[in-house]
This record gives C-alpha cells, sequence and structure tokens, in this order.
C-alpha cells in the first residue's frame, strides 16, 4: 500500500511523518505476511512458494523505492526554501520572523534528512527477515 509522491505533505512534518508511517506498513508487516504465505517444509506442496516470495519482494522493492523518492523529493523542497531563507536574511539580517523561519526550515531539514537513515534501517531489517524466509525459494535479482 504505497502512497503516491504528491500526497507527502513536505510543508507539515508531523504529517510527513505520518504518511511514511502508512508507507512503511508493508515493511512492518513483513514477518507476519511471510508466515501467512510462505508453507513450512511440512505444507509446501500446496502453495507456490517461488511465486510468493517473488511478489511479496517486488511489492517490497516498490514500497522502499517510493518512500526514498518521497522522502528525497521533501528534502530538496525543504532545500530550497532554506536556501531562499538564506538569501533573504542576507539582505535583511536584523529580520527576527526571518531568522526564526530559517531555523524551523533548517530544523525540519535535518529531521527529514534523519528520516533517510530510519529508512536505510526499516528496508535492511526487511530484507534480512525476507532472506531468511525465501532464500531457498527465490533469489532476488542482484541490485546493480
Amino acid at each position: 500500500m504505497a502512497a503516491p509522491v504528491g500526497t507527502l505533505d513536505c510543508e507539515d512534518f508531523s504529517m510527513f511523518q505520518e504518511v511514511l508511517k502508512v508507507m512503511r506498513n508493508i515493511d512492518d508487516r513483513i514477518v507476519h505476511s511471510l508466515n501467512t504465505t510462505v508453507p513450512t517444509v511440512s505444507f509446501s506442496g500446496k502453495v507456490d512458494a517461488t511465486q510468493t516470495c517473488k511478489q511479496l519482494y517486488e511489492s517490497m522493492m516498490e514500497a522502499h523505492l517510493s518512500r526514498d523518492k518521497a522522502i528525497k523529493s521533501c528534502i530538496s523542497q525543504t532545500s530550497q526554501v532554506v536556501g531562499q531563507l538564506r538569501q533573504e536574511r542576507a539582505k535583511d539580517s536584523d529580520n527576527l520572523a526571518l531568522i526564526k523561519q530559517l531555523r524551523k526550515e533548517q530544523t525540519k531539514l535535518k529531521l527529514m534528512q534523519s528520516e533517510l537513515n530510519v529508512e536505510e534501517v526499516v528496508s535492511d531489517r526487511s530484507l534480512k527477515v525476507f532472506n531468511e524466509r525465501c532464500r531457498i525459494h527465490y533469489t532476488p535479482p542482484k541490485v546493480k
């Protein structure tokens, strides 16, 4: 269930985090998905585990890619705002409202950048669990 990049609100950081949380559902539920769809050895005849693992891998990769794109898009947008505010501050260094706005945007930018680290951890954890359960059924293509 990946939300399109356009729905990620870069203005409001709490909304940004909320949308990311929804977008991370596939990763949060990876263990459950694997337990309910990939059979144990005794049930392996009833389900096509290779196809199931392949589909799960593809939807997981799609989710990772769309979140990465969304986060980087917001980082880019916020960086532009910070750049504009810095230029304005250079012209009017005594404007307290401007300085306050710049600090707020810089903080938001740092928080968004830290979400990239969170994203890396979430993705790594999901891939590790996926590989533990699916490696005998499906080998994902090597990423270049």
